[in-house]
């Protein structure tokens, strides 16, 4: 996935508990939201706030057994004999946040352009010109351990860090709902904390089933008024202007939340350039994006400009609904929350505003 992504605001401790984003109260419980009346034709628009953006991690935090020998994604064994300075990396900034998850925030020494979360969002940057890994920047960090996945080049990067004789564990690109639990049993069979990694994967696969049930209850029974949604991934300064399909992650999002996935529906498979013609006759009535890409184009007016945004129903309503672009698509640990997050800017938009 494309994800240029940008910072956040102050960051605690690692492994510590973040507070509520000022202005923001607390929350009613998902279940007790009343939805509008009809999401498709809602107008305006709506930023998704998680309220707990920080990463709750496995108490109490395990001890490695080490050393711990895996075989990758990609088929190559490797040993770990040394947990104290890990580099997790990878574009959606999924892997820093399972490795806060399972209670080794603490031993976390860099970060990618991609993590940005409160208690993460302090350390030393290692990508460079967005999703480039940077080798001097790793190298002086001195890691005794690299977690990443096929995301980040360029990849003779990785080549060079094996012949200076640091372990790196490759997984899956792959970033979905389907796979949060085989991500995080994968890193956490890497790091030598195996009993974590299944703790870990199985509150998270709770806490996404739970969150799912209560989405359902604001979902509407007509499946003709379930609201068309398109994530659009934008960069105005740069001229990118995409569309997310099947598999690239956006889908599976779309559908946790009980609506349409419209990219899926017209045959968009993976991310594709916008066909102003064919996004136009998908006929959205919400478009989700990063709180970025909004801001490159100049805001909600700016977005409603561009061709084939112009002639969707989401455009003529404004009904735009953005979410931070560390959070959005990063799935992980996360994932509840941002669900929780979208959902009440999709069907209870009212909400948002009464919450501040």
């Amino acid at each position: 996935m494309a994800l240029v992504l940008a910072g956040c605001g102050p960051a605690p401790q690692p492994g510590s508990h973040a507070e509520v984003p000022a202005g923001i109260a607390e929350q009613t419980p998902l279940g007790e939201l009343t939805p509008v009346a009809d999401p498709r034709a809602h107008e305006g628009p709506s930023t998704a706030v998680v309220a707990q953006p920080d990463i709750r991690p496995i108490e109490p935090a395990p001890a490695p057994r080490l050393p711990a020998t895996v075989t990758d994604h990609q088929g190559t064994r490797v040993t770990v004999t040394d947990t104290s300075r890990i580099l997790a990396l990878d574009r959606s900034g999924t892997l820093a946040a399972t490795v806060f998850g399972l209670g080794l925030g603490d031993r976390v020494v860099g970060r990618d352009s991609s993590t940005g979360f409160p208690a993460a969002v302090d350390l030393p940057l290692v990508t460079i010109n967005g999703h480039q890994l940077n080798p001097e920047a790793i190298l002086g960090l001195r890691p005794s351990v690299v977690l990443t996945d096929t995301t980040l080049g360029p990849w003779n990067v990785v080549l060079q860090l094996r012949d200076a004789g640091i372990p790196v564990v490759v997984v899956t690109p792959q970033r979905t709902l389907d796979n949060n639990g085989d991500i995080v049993r994968a890193v956490a069979a890497a790091l030598g904390v195996e009993p974590a990694g299944r703790q870990l994967a199985d509150r998270l696969d709770r806490e996404v089933a739970a969150k799912k049930s209560e989405i359902a209850q604001l979902v509407p029974d007509d499946e003709s008024r379930r609201p068309r949604v398109v994530f659009l991934y934008l960069r105005g300064s740069a001229g990118v202007y995409h569309m997310f399909g099947r598999g690239s992650g956006a889908d599976a999002l779309i559908s946790a939340l009980g609506a349409v996935d419209v990219a899926s529906e017209v045959g968009v498979d993976g991310m594709r350039p916008i066909n102003p013609e064919a996004l136009a006759e998908a006929k959205p009535d919400v478009i989700l994006l990063m709180t970025k890409g909004l801001e490159s184009v100049g805001g909600v007016e700016g977005a409603a400009r561009i061709p084939g945004v112009a002639q969707t129903p989401a455009a003529q309503h404004r009904r735009f609904v953005d979410m931070n672009d560390y959070q959005i698509l990063g799935f992980g640990p996360l994932t509840p929350s941002v669900l929780d997050a979208l959902a009440r800017a999709l069907y209870a938009p009212d909400s948002l505003e009464a919450a501040r």
